[in-house]
């Protein structure tokens, strides 16, 4: 008897155990319990017509799933395991017939009706018990997939290896090898098969999600018709960029006369800000930067025909984030010591810099590599992306099932009602997607799918944190260098404050680091002496992320309700124009200070929240880190 866990491939044990015998040579037969008749005669056979049993002779029986044998043929199974005996379907008593051949019963339960008969008995492990055979599996169902279609044979990755071994597989060594199987697919190719390519299924549920496509039909359409993006992106974008950073090269350099400086710091800083807890990082769709890119690529293609390097994903994957990080840390000092916002030409230079990096890594790499691992605005909207409500996902159960081009990943042909796409733009499968940093809602998939399988779900802020999420410390430190960010902004205050206003560069640039900085130290320190829990650091440290997009939103309000309303006005004094009297609009100083102060509370208690949700440690309990993020709020406050 053997027995063990669906999905452990328990007949190839009894078929390995009888072609390891001495009657290797003779017939071998698997019979489905499950399907057998009221009467048991295509087994046992009736008088004018021989059953299983009969033909087998000396060979060997396995019957599988003996569990589901029918009840009222009990007496008859176990007669025949324990005397090899069994008489043929007849209306009278017949002469009983021997079976001299080999009986093996395979069972996903120990506890059967004849367990007790067996002579031997085999428990077949689960597979999340045997992780170190894991890698041995993986190579088999790759050299046997490979072998039968004739293609090269790839490595498997050992961030792709640890992945595998971190999961349980409620399906055992079946899901395995499906999963594998659709890796494979979904390479296409690949000398190697990274952790992208694995996508095996969540154990735990997704609840508290609510499709808004089912909801809302006309809100699919519109999703999937040219209008997003293609017309958006290539109808306005394309052509409001270049007349954004010629205005800020060659017009009147001031806040007061500067149409640019304006738009980006008075619009595109508040309103993103605003967006990233509805529609995480949906600037990234109609972001320029990458549309130059994306246009300068096909062009080339076109003049230079040749094939564009595949994605170093290893090397991306272990310092794509520190880039970010210290791209990042480097515009935010270039900022404040240069005063971009109050320098036109300046501002325009880092658009023009950031649509360079997006331009040149498209000449070399397909698709849109720096945006996902290299582009610092893409890391901060990945970064507050996760707070989101609005998530991207796919059905695991439907694309494993039905799903065998993998076109919202690979592009390819209109199929079904999936439309002809070049497949995801950063290389996501919304499948295999644990949370919302690398989906930048394009789309795409939702139009390459002929199964609808894409969903758009309203579900709870920030919920995949404190369940799916895996934590970077690179994207920690991106975390802390955004909340220290808003302690650079307040450099004069600071230098003020230590009698250093008068101070040469060099000075300003070490407190400006140093201002950078702090908010980190100050939360690892007191992480480091307070130490309480199992929950590490890189983790906790999420925690703080409602804050950081609080205290961004709250030191940038200022310009969004002070400013802003002043587009009009400032367009006209742009071009040389008298724009006394146009429409505009201030709010007043103690409005905004109070949704600062009610930016801020609120941001506190999401943090508040969060943290306890990530540690999931009782309320008695969260004191210490309730009080470094009240602390670190607090200073944030009293700067502002």
């Amino acid at each position: 008897m053997i027995f063990g866990e669906p999905g452990l491939e328990k007949d190839n044990i009894a078929a390995l155990i009888h072609y390891g015998s001495g009657d290797r040579r003779q017939p071998l037969i698997r019979f489905n319990c499950g399907t057998l008749s009221a009467n048991g005669a295509e087994l046992f056979g009736k008088l004018t017509k021989p059953g299983l049993l009969d033909w087998l002779a000396e060979g060997t029986l396995i019957l599988n799933n003996v569990h589901e044998w029918p009840t009222h043929l009990y007496p008859q199974l176990r007669r025949l395991v324990a005397e090899q005996t069994y008489e043929p379907v007849a209306e009278t008593p017949v002469p009983p017939r021997r079976f001299p051949g080999r009986l093996i019963l395979i069972a996903e339960k120990k506890d059967c009706d004849c367990q007790d008969l067996a002579r031997y008995q085999i428990k077949v492990p689960p597979s999340r018990v045997t992780k170190a055979d894991i890698e041995a599996l993986v190579n088999y169902y790759i050299a046997l997939y490979c072998r039968q279609r004739g293609i090269p044979k790839p490595r498997v990755t050992p961030e792709a290896l640890r992945r595998l071994q971190s999961y349980d597989f409620p399906g055992n060594l079946r899901e395995l090898a499906s999963l594998v199987e659709r890796a494979l697919v979904q390479a296409e190719g690949a000398e190697l098969l990274t952790e992208e390519v694995f996508w095996p299924e969540r154990s735990r549920q997704r609840r508290f999600r609510w499709n808004l496509l089912n909801a809302y039909p006309q809100l699919r359409a519109l999703l999937r018709s040219p209008w997003w993006l293609d017309r958006l992106n290539y109808g306005l974008t394309l052509w409001l960029f270049p007349l954004v950073v010629a205005i800020g090269l060659w017009e009147p350099q001031d806040r007061q006369h500067n149409f640019t400086l304006n738009l980006f710091w008075a619009w595109w800083w508040p309103v993103s800000l605003l967006i990233f807890p509805f529609l995480g990082r949906i600037w990234c769709a109609v972001c320029p930067f990458m549309i130059y890119g994306e246009v300068l690529q096909t062009l080339s293609l076109k003049i230079w025909p040749r094939k564009l390097r595949s994605w170093p994903r290893q090397l991306a994957e272990r310092w794509g984030g520190w880039v970010i990080f210290g791209l990042f840390a480097v515009i935010l000092l270039w900022e404040e010591l240069w005063d971009l916002p109050n320098t036109a030409y300046l501002s325009s230079w880092l658009l023009i810099l950031i649509t360079a990096g997006a331009v040149i890594f498209s000449q070399l790499y397909e698709r849109r590599f720096w945006c996902r691992y290299l582009c610092p605005i893409g890391g901060m909207n990945g970064l507050f992306g996760k707070l989101s409500i609005i998530e991207l996902r796919a059905q695991q159960g439907v694309c494993a099932a039905s799903c065998q081009t993998y076109q919202c990943y690979k592009g390819g042909p209109a199929l079904g009602e999936g439309q002809e796409t070049g497949g995801c733009p950063v290389y996501s499968h919304p499948a295999q997607l644990t949370d919302n940093r690398n989906c930048v809602l394009c789309m795409t998939c939702l139009k390459a799918c002929p199964h609808r399988s894409v969903e758009v779900n309203l579900r709870p802020p920030a919920i995949d944190l404190w369940t799916s999420h895996e934590a970077t410390a690179a994207e920690v430190c991106l975390l802390f260098l955004l909340l220290g960010a808003v302690v650079l902004h307040r450099l004069p205050l600071l230098l003020a404050w230590l009698g250093l206003a008068e101070a040469n560069f060099g000075v300003q640039g070490m407190i400006a680091v140093v201002a950078l900085a702090l908010p980190g130290l100050l939360a690892w320190d007191w992480h480091q002496i307070q130490r309480q829990g199992t929950v590490p650091f890189v983790r906790l440290a999420y925690g703080y992320l409602p804050l950081v997009l609080g205290a961004n939103l709250a030191y940038y309000l200022p310009l969004g309700l002070g400013e802003a309303g002043r587009l009009l006005p400032v367009t006209f004094a742009t071009f040389g124009l008298d724009g006394t009297g146009l429409p505009s609009w201030q709010a007043h100083p103690a409005v905004i200070g109070f949704l600062q102060t009610t930016t801020l509370v609120v941001s506190t208690l999401a943090s508040l929240l969060l943290s306890q949700k990530i540690t999931r440690s009782p309320l008695r309990q969260m004191w210490h880190p309730w009080l470094g993020i009240i602390a670190l709020a607090w200073g944030i406050a009293y700067l502002l």
